[in-house]
């Protein structure tokens, strides 16, 4: 581990089950899981959520609008379910659950992942539990793709860390800037606005290193990450709508219709 103005690593090896279990069972916390269409897959993320009783206390899924059974689904499988009202997207989702949510630590996931374990929130709060001064903490994996074992994660590797490099020193040392699987203290989040749509994970780094320091960011080893990987030019909005929140924090003046 490493304690200089650095985010901090958290790897599998230092990850402790019953610590986090023991300390937080002091600490009130809430699982947030925006959901766009995912009555497949949404089931078995939440069943792994709740694999440890009594960790959670709150579990909210937000549905973003879903025209499939994502939200019959989730109420089967033990959440309470928020139906977003305004405009769809990532970001909106995850503010909607947000404003739902009481407890001290908020934990997000995605609602597509195929490999979410029973450890990915423990691993998750981890770092919070154990440092007071830490305020946001980041997943990172391997990303297969198609029959490879690695090379998913696109817009991460091309968008996302490049702009980081360059623009924000420190945050080029998060491996997954962009995964949902996020936890932080309540405290944090409420202090900044979360960014709409695909924009909202990079611009929660920037945003709480802005105001807390790269220090107070960790990252933690979630193994390996399967998801439905998308076409390349699906990715275009999305790698948009990165590269628009972090110009925007290093006030590059964008043309109006961006």
């Amino acid at each position: 581990m490493t304690h200089h103005d650095a985010p901090w690593t958290l790897t599998s090896d230092e990850y402790d089950l019953d610590r986090v279990l023991a300390e937080a069972a002091s600490t009130s916390i809430t699982v947030i899981i925006p959901a766009k269409n995912e009555a497949a897959t949404i089931g078995a993320v939440l069943d792994a959520v709740t694999h440890h009783a009594g960790l959670v206390n709150e579990l909210l899924v937000v549905n973003d609008h879903s025209n499939d059974d994502t939200a019959t689904v989730a109420d089967h499988h033990g959440a309470k379910v928020l139906n977003l009202t305004g405009p769809s997207g990532k970001g909106e989702a995850m503010d909607a659950g947000l404003d739902a949510a009481s407890s001290e630590i908020v934990v997000f996931l995605d609602a597509d992942v195929l490999s979410t374990t029973t450890d990915f929130v423990p691993r998750l709060i981890q770092p919070l539990l154990e440092r007071a001064d830490i305020q946001l903490v980041k997943g990172y994996y391997e990303r297969p793709l198609h029959n490879m074992p690695t090379g998913g994660g696109r817009v991460n590797e091309l968008a996302a860390r490049p702009i980081l490099s360059l623009l924000f020193p420190g945050l080029g040392e998060i491996r997954q800037p962009l995964a949902g699987e996020t936890a932080a203290r309540r405290s944090a989040l409420g202090a900044i606005t979360l960014e709409p749509a695909y924009g909202v994970e990079i611009a929660l780094l920037i945003d709480v290193a802005r105001l807390y320091g790269v220090h107070s960011l960790a990252q933690v080893d979630l193994g390996v990450r399967r998801h439905r990987n998308r076409p390349l030019e699906e990715l275009r909005a999305m790698a948009v709508d990165v590269l628009h929140a972090a110009l925007t924090r290093h006030a590059v003046q964008l043309p109006p219709q961006f």
